[in-house]
């Protein structure tokens, strides 16, 4: 009986036959196996042993749900969407374009998808706010005081102070004339 690793069933199981559409027999075998052209499935020709069918399937990794822990302790998938559209709020005006943004957002996921589990809400607004401090400084800003509810203009003026530490260039020390 054919084996098929990995496949549709997630990742590590084993699917033990596949059935022939054709007759519905489980007896097939594997004629041509090549990798998708996206790189994400693999594509298995296979040809039914009872009938001489043949038949196409696809392996693919089965992904698992990216989950957020939200401050309330409610967990609920990840929506990159989300991502986007808050940051596209903050950079209103701004001179950030909406590849730029998608970008972010996708970088993110990517991140958070290589961590795996369940991931705070806190954490994503930290990383979306290192990702906009590298990008756009007013949209920073704007993200910030939504982000961590800024009240008053000192929330303001604090996030600013930091956000100048956290970019400023390092000042260059200059050999001093007896030390050459």
């Amino acid at each position: 009986m054919p084996q098929m690793h990995g496949g549709a069933a997630g990742a590590g199981t084993t699917v033990i036959a596949v059935r022939c559409p054709t007759c519905a027999t489980l007896e097939d075998k594997v004629v041509d196996s090549r990798t998708s052209e996206d790189g994400v499935s693999i594509r298995r020709r296979r040809q039914c042993l009872a009938c001489g069918a043949r038949f196409t399937t696809f392996e693919r990794l089965e992904e698992q749900p990216l989950m957020v822990v939200k401050r309330s302790g409610d967990r609920v998938p990840f929506e990159r969407a989300k991502i986007e559209s808050g940051v596209a709020a903050a950079a209103k005006g701004r001179p950030l374009s909406s590849e730029q943004i998608a970008e972010l957002a996708l970088s993110l996921e990517d991140e958070l998808r290589l961590i795996g589990g369940d991931v705070t809400s806190e954490r994503i607004g930290l990383a979306v706010l290192e990702r906009l401090g590298e990008l756009d400084q007013v949209a920073y800003v704007r993200f910030a005081s939504v982000y961590k509810e800024f009240d008053r203009p000192e929330d303001f003026e604090r996030e600013i102070t930091l956000l100048q530490k956290s970019t400023a260039p390092k000042p260059r020390v200059e050999p001093s004339a007896g030390h050459r």
